[in-house]
């Protein structure tokens, strides 16, 4: 078959509720395309959906995400043509290999984080995140597809459709698209912590006979620690997954700074270490330090130029302590000690804190509490009946300690002599 007349196609690659994708070939370019066409029973809302996915991934231009070559009608059928990627999906790989090494984990989350980093910049959400749709190239690189159910931030669409649908799958669901909240760049970011727990210990996060059973697991249930299902796993990789679990939308780390986290743990040294042997592409962002917070894009200028305010405040103020401390001591003595040298002040080294990566995100505003609103039912599109709770969440916050500023002793002025006479 001879779409547009131009793409041949060669054979099928996959079927879903909206179509199906072929491999083909474009013959004006003489290379492997995917070709995905929409369903001839598609309905209106396919339709718009999948003219949507169209529009946003022209939109989209990264190493990280499917690249979509053209688009158009065929004998009344819509169709997309996009980037063959020749290794096949996570998924695939989940079920082959079973679980994958820490360090390949890592490898993969920088890559993931990375494209959809750069659909958040562009202000799309995916908010379908799951193995299926994080394809692998033979070179080792992820992709991320499938943008048929995204939404752009202008957009006032939530996480169901009008006839009660959820958009999604409930094994990756975040919790605040469960009770009904749209879903933000933080959605994404809470699936792709489901997806990276799935190929750590083999299963997702949360599991269930029904759909509604792992809803309501996403909204009030404690995922148990990776290192209890698969023990060994690195306590720092722990700890930051469960960071991408929270409950609560405002403290997950953003998809830049999760790429900036997996980037820069040690255990990727190995990894980039066989990308260069290999001639295999690595992750686009250099190892640099191990970030700690969610930081804002344009403050690393900021943040040194108050290291150093606070470097020199800090100075200031042992020195001001020591002369003080020394005011205070002589002027408790006596007038009858003045005479005798008073020992030299040694100060104390200052004590040495502990790095432990990560520190809370800095993006830790509480999400405002809405009401209860209905949840899945046991059907994966469908509603349930009973409400569900709004997720606890369980901010952590730092507390910054102020330096208190010591006041200078008022020094006594001498008393006025008056002379004998």
């Amino acid at each position: 078959m001879l779409v547009a007349q131009r793409y041949r196609l060669d054979g099928p690659v996959g079927r879903g509720g909206m179509g199906e994708v072929w491999r083909a070939t474009d013959e004006m370019l003489g290379r492997t395309v995917a070709v995905k066409l929409l369903a001839a029973e598609a309905d209106e809302a396919a339709v718009q959906r999948f003219r949507r996915e169209a529009e946003i991934a022209a939109r989209l231009s990264h190493p990280h995400v499917v690249a979509l070559y053209d688009a158009g009608a065929h004998e009344g059928r819509l169709f997309l043509v996009m980037e063959f990627v020749d290794g096949g999906s996570l998924a695939g790989e989940l079920a082959a290999h079973g679980v994958l090494s820490p360090e390949r984990v890592a490898h993969l989350a920088a890559q993931i984080a990375e494209g959809l980093s750069a659909a958040h910049r562009q202000g799309v959400v995916h908010r379908d995140i799951k193995p299926a749709n994080l394809l692998l190239s033979s070179d080792g690189t992820v992709k991320i597809a499938d943008f048929g159910v995204a939404r752009t931030a202008h957009e006032t669409a939530v996480a169901l459709t009008a006839t009660g649908q959820l958009l999604g799958t409930s094994t990756y669901l975040a919790p605040e698209r469960a009770v009904g909240r749209p879903a933000g760049p933080a959605s994404d970011v809470y699936s792709l912590g489901c997806v990276l727990y799935e190929l750590l210990t083999g299963r997702p996060p949360f599991g269930g006979d029904t759909a509604a059973a792992v809803v309501h697991q996403h909204v009030d249930a404690v995922p148990a620690r990776p290192g209890q299902l698969r023990p060994g796993l690195p306590g720092s990789v722990e700890d930051y997954l469960l960071r991408l679990l929270a409950k609560n939308p405002g403290h997950r780390p953003t998809a830049e700074r999760v790429a900036d986290w997996f980037t820069a743990w040690p255990g990727q040294s190995a990894v980039r270490t066989v990308a260069r042997a290999t001639g295999h592409p690595g992750t686009h962002r250099p190892a640099h330090r191990l970030p700690t917070t969610a930081d804002a894009p344009g403050t690393t200028t900021r943040r040194r130029r108050t290291a150093v305010l606070l470097g020199l405040g800090a100075a200031a103020l042992f020195a001001s302590s020591v002369l003080i401390g020394t005011t205070l001591t002589n002027e408790a003595q006596g007038s009858s000690e003045r005479t005798t040298p008073s020992p030299t002040l040694s100060p104390s080294p200052p004590a040495t804190t502990a790095a432990t990566a990560p520190s809370t995100p800095e993006e830790t505003e509480t999400a405002p509490t809405a009401p209860p609103l209905l949840v899945p039912s046991a059907t994966p599109t469908a509603h349930d009946t009973t409400p569900v709770a709004t997720p606890t969440a369980q901010p952590t916050s730092t507390a910054t300690t102020t330096p208190s500023q010591s006041s200078t002793p008022t020094k006594k002025k001498p008393g006025k002599h008056k002379p004998q006479r």
